[in-house]
């Protein structure tokens, strides 16, 4: 039997998308392992969203030249939305001809048939250029998250900010119809998944492109309607296009987690504008305040993006004001990386020491702020989904509350998949830790 080995890099689109891949693999009699010394098929699941992740993967992919040196057998394969890109697949066999085995996003489906054929012949590639192909949505998944599912409603993405290549990579928004998702859910729930989690690179804009009235509003209605005991979450959202109703339907639901990811990206209106993000920081407050009279009990989660071409000190202290308001419960802050093909890539950029000072003021506002809540949780009763074990604590699980807090407490494996009540008797940092209840 073939074993298999999947480095993910990116996203969660990209961990469901690595899923898909270990079915197809797993229907030809492959089996999974843990290193890539153990595996016949070393898979890369790319992502080209941030420079960093780029620079990542080809550093991993290099690193394999002995191994293959060692076993010429060892098959490699590079797949996602690195290799999408312009050109990219030819320059990544220049660099690294030892793979071999070169897929686009749009080509993931080709993969069995690439494997067949590397047997008799030299590197393939296949890269299919027509964004509008979703050959995926067919494939075998073979599931890994655990507790939880991921659905796909929606691919790619019409806004077009200005460092972010997405559009380029994943074309534009194609969405799935909404008795396809419910129905796709209703299956989920039927084989026992706790958590699902609805995925697009923009959920809010479900619907725009179908011709029956669907919209993300109503396909969150359709699916809390469903019966079961069972928890909703979604990403990631635009603020844009996160409005009152969909807001309306999340409070008054029973699944739907009170959990919002709102990536703001920054809080100058002036570096809003140049990112391309068709919103004000007095929009985006406006919901957001809407969203927390709703649901008091909200954990709101952010992007936060630091050093975009033009940020002045005015600027970042402008993003810093926003984040004390918002009070997120924990938010991904990360420094600006030029993608080549965006049009920030083009403008003029900040220094790396300056990049460095903002992020790390930032990171320390932020880790303050979520200390501050975590206390908050301290002698407080929540319904806690437990997801796994956590190898830090020897004895215990841990799972997430409906706002998205990570709770460790002393249990066993058989504990995972179940719903607790848990009181939580000590915070440090974003991690809250306590005791279950017994009925």
């Amino acid at each position: 039997m073939y074993k298999y080995h999947i480095v993910t890099y990116g996203c969660q689109m990209n961990v469901h998308e690595s899923e898909k891949i270990a079915g197809m693999l797993v229907e030809l009699g492959y089996h999974a392992v843990s290193s890539p010394e153990e595996a016949d098929l070393i898979v890369f699941n790319t992502c080209c969203i941030r420079d960093t992740a780029e620079k990542r993967a080809y550093g991993n992919i290099g690193a394999l030249k002995p191994l293959k040196k060692k076993n010429p057998d060892l098959m490699i394969a590079v797949v996602g939305c690195m290799t999408q890109q312009k050109n990219a697949s030819n320059a990544l066999l220049s660099k690294f001809p030892f793979v071999d085995i070169v897929l686009g996003t749009n080509s993931l489906d080709q993969l069995p048939i690439l494997l067949q054929e590397k047997r008799q012949k030299g590197s393939l590639i296949r890269v299919n250029e027509d964004p509008t192909v979703d050959p995926s949505l067919e494939l075998p998944i073979y599931r890994t998250s655990g507790t939880n599912a991921w659905v796909n409603i929606m691919y790619g993405c019409n806004n077009f900010c200005t460092y972010c290549i997405v559009p380029y990579v994943r074309g534009r928004e194609r969405s799935r119809s909404l008795e396809e998702v419910v129905a796709d859910v209703k299956q989920l729930i039927m084989e026992g998944y706790k958590e699902i989690t609805l995925l697009g690179q923009n959920v809010d804009s479900y619907g725009h492109d179908l011709s029956d009235g669907s919209d993300f509003a109503t396909l969150l209605q359709r699916i809390d309607a469903l019966p079961g005991k069972y928890r909703v979450r979604f990403m990631t959202s635009h603020p844009k296009d996160f409005d009152r109703r969909t807001v309306d339907v999340i409070a008054s639901s029973s699944h739907i987690c009170h959990n919002i990811h709102l990536p703001v990206q920054a809080g100058s209106n002036d570096v809003l504008k140049r990112m391309n993000r068709k919103y004000t920081v007095e929009q985006y407050l406006e919901i957001v305040d809407y969203i927390k009279s709703k649901m008091p009990d909200v954990g709101i989660t952010s992007d936060i993006m630091i050093g975009f071409p033009g940020e002045s000190e005015a600027d970042f202290e402008s993003t810093c004001d926003l984040v004390k308001k918002v009070r997120y419960s924990n938010a991904f802050t990360f420094v600006y990386s030029p993608r080549k093909g965006t049009p920030a890539a083009t403008m003029e950029q900040i220094s790396a020491a300056v990049k460095k000072s903002r992020i790390t003021r930032l990171v320390q506002l932020q880790n303050d702020i979520t200390k501050e809540l975590s206390e908050g949780y301290i002698g407080g009763t929540y319904e806690v989904l437990i997801e796994d074990v956590n190898p830090k604590y020897p004895g215990t699980v841990c799972g997430r509350t409906d706002s998205g807090r990570l709770v460790t407490l002393t249990g066993s494996p058989d504990l995972i998949g179940s719903f607790l009540m848990v009181k939580i008797t000590k915070a440090r940092s974003a991690a809250l830790f306590g005791e279950m209840i017994k009925e």
